[in-house]
């Protein structure tokens, strides 16, 4: 695991957002908002290692919004300060704004943007992919990338999960035009990917 290249985005309506993936230090997100004159409603996680979480507890009780994680992955928040140590990045509290469970379905994250939650289990044990079928865009944590996927030597990892995972979005055949944003490294488009793992 390590911070190089890992993608956050924000999607937005407007004056509001919601960020996935808050990776970094709150302070920088909050200057970012405010020179964008964005609020954040809330904060989503693909999983629960450091490098995709470690603003989004801080974030979240700034801004007094929900932050969501699939619980399988909480016992990596803090798991995770050794690694922000590493990093010389601030640490998460012990007593940190707990996340609301993330599971699987469709959900309207904004007014006009509906999104699917897609269970991706093996690079963690919660991991979750998150669909906008209107805007073809996929993004794929780090489940999987445009040449490669998702380690699993860190704490609930499993290559065989991880396996079926892909297999199982390969199933889905999305159509080959969708945009990926991968959770590190450049995009990719999911024929590319196909060509890949097919």
């Amino acid at each position: 695991m390590a911070p190089e290249f890992t993608n956050s985005l924000l999607v937005s309506d407007g004056a509001r957002c919601v960020i996935f993936d808050a990776w970094g230090r709150a302070d920088a997100w909050e200057k970012l908002l405010a020179r964008r004159g964005m609020r954040p409603v809330a904060i989503y996680a693909t999983h629960g290692h450091a490098d995709h979480i470690s603003a989004a507890p801080d974030l979240a009780a700034r801004y007094n919004i929900p932050w969501f994680l699939n619980q399988l992955d909480v016992p990596l928040v803090l798991w995770g300060n050794q690694i922000l140590d590493f990093w010389g990045l601030p640490r998460i509290a012990d007593d940190f704004v707990r996340p609301h469970d993330l599971r699987p379905g469709r959900v309207k994250i904004l007014d006009d943007i509906d999104m699917e939650i897609i269970a991706s289990p093996g690079h963690s044990l919660g991991g979750v992919m998150f669909y906008f079928p209107e805007y073809k865009i996929l993004l794929t944590g780090d489940t999987i990338f445009r040449d490669g996927v998702g380690r699993t030597d860190l704490p609930g990892g499993d290559e065989k999960v991880l396996r079926q995972s892909i297999a199982n979005l390969m199933a889905r055949d999305l159509p080959d035009d969708t945009h990926l944003i991968h959770g590190h490294g450049d995009d990719s488009i999911m024929g590319a990917v196909k060509s890949v793992f097919c």
